[in-house]
């Protein structure tokens, strides 16, 4: 496929035009030329990426592939209304936690109100979920930070593959280009056409620290739960580089024969990275092997309401599920066991303070490790 970009406007002779005509021994600035070759015609590939510098033709070029993406988002509903409306709710948040967008609240926004980190995800969950056969997409992670810009388009990479449609990105950051592993590129800058070579994506080191709530309010306003603290409970906290990126809290249910994890949060710069699982099972490893403050073997038990952890931790040979239910324990009862408890400990009763009573499905997993891979 030969393209050929022609563009004209006048040729302006003002005295300050004429001036930076002379200084600079520039004829003219109204003519704009550019010569592309695309041999893509065979649709072999799912992503292909145009890139170079502003002002260069990425958006004539991409004009004449194909109509650029462009949603229109309702300024009275949130995303999650928005996004995949002729699907079904499953595929909606399974979107929005492909290309890293986990941070529940967040998915109860207008459109309008997110942050561009937040927008740039969710323009491609709702691309995910559309499919469609072709797109262009312009400015792609041109508003965002060079990390989310970089996770994100790793997400969207292994999120868009599922689809079977194929992209075109248009960009001025060569630094996504790894993360992307597109199938052919373009350099407008050059000229030059590279069909997909072998590429390793950026690799990064996670190292687990076990720590105590200090790095909570770090994480907190990302979790979906509003809830106080475990009891008896350590954390554990990810780090990339000495930057907290993840965190978990453990604590043993009665009789020290099972371990409960909770709190699981990643930041939203660095969700869809593929930390989150990893992070979790390398923790619930090590209580199975006996390495925690108790010095005893333990599986671990975790509960978990966002569809798109339950799915993953479906998948994972490491988990088993073990439960599923629609709402809480009975409210009310909750509230005399706490206040009972208080008494009994000769403290005042704490109000209304009780846990149950809300209508969410609770999916519970196991942890057990892969019997495939037994440890030596």
């Amino acid at each position: 496929m030969k393209i050929e970009i022609r563009h004209q406007c006048a040729d302006f002779d003002s005295y300050r035009a004429a001036r930076v005509k002379s200084l600079f021994n520039v004829d003219t600035g109204a003519n704009f030329a550019l010569n592309a070759d695309l041999p893509i015609e065979d649709n072999a590939w799912q992503i292909g990426v145009i890139v170079g510098p502003s002002g260069s033709g990425k958006s004539s070029l991409g004009s004449r592939l194909g109509r650029f993406y462009q949603p229109r988002w309702p300024k009275e509903k949130p995303i999650i209304d928005a996004i995949g409306q002729n699907s079904d709710f499953n595929a909606a948040t399974a979107a929005l936690a492909a290309v890293g967008l986990g941070s529940v609240p967040a998915w109860l926004r207008p459109y309008q109100v997110l942050s561009n980190g937040e927008r740039f995800r969710a323009t491609l969950a709702r691309l995910v979920c559309d499919a469609p056969a072709f797109a262009v997409v312009d400015e792609f992670s041109s508003v965002v930070d060079r990390q989310i810009a970089q996770v994100g388009a790793g997400a969207f990479a292994k999120a868009w593959k599922r689809t079977g449609g194929q992209v075109v990105l248009l960009s001025c950051h060569y630094d996504i280009l790894d993360w992307l592993e597109p199938d052919w590129i373009f350099d407008t800058a050059t000229g030059h056409f590279d069909r997909r070579r072998l590429r390793r994506r950026p690799m990064f080191e996670l190292s687990i620290h076990q720590t105590n709530w200090q790095y909570w309010p770090l994480f907190e306003p990302h979790h979906y739960l509003k809830v106080p603290h475990m009891i008896a409970a350590g954390c554990y906290v990810g780090a990339i580089d000495g930057q907290p990126v993840a965190h978990v809290a453990f604590s043993t249910r009665p009789g020290l024969v099972e371990a409960r994890a909770c709190r699981l949060v990643v930041l939203p710069e660095w969700q869809g990275a593929g930390i989150g699982m990893r992070f979790l099972n390398a923790v619930c490893d090590a209580w199975l092997r006996g390495e925690n403050r108790y010095g005893r073997q333990m599986p671990t038990l975790f509960h978990t309401s966002h569809p798109g952890l339950a799915s993953a931790l479906r998948r994972d040979s490491n988990w088993t599920q073990v439960s599923a239910r629609l709402h809480g324990e009975h409210r009310g009862r909750s509230r005399e066991s706490v206040a009972q408890s208080a008494i009994r400990a000769g403290k005042e009763p704490l109000g209304n303070a009780g846990h149950g009573g809300h209508f969410r499905a609770i999916q519970g997993f196991r942890y057990l490790g892969n019997p495939a891979n037994p440890e030596p």
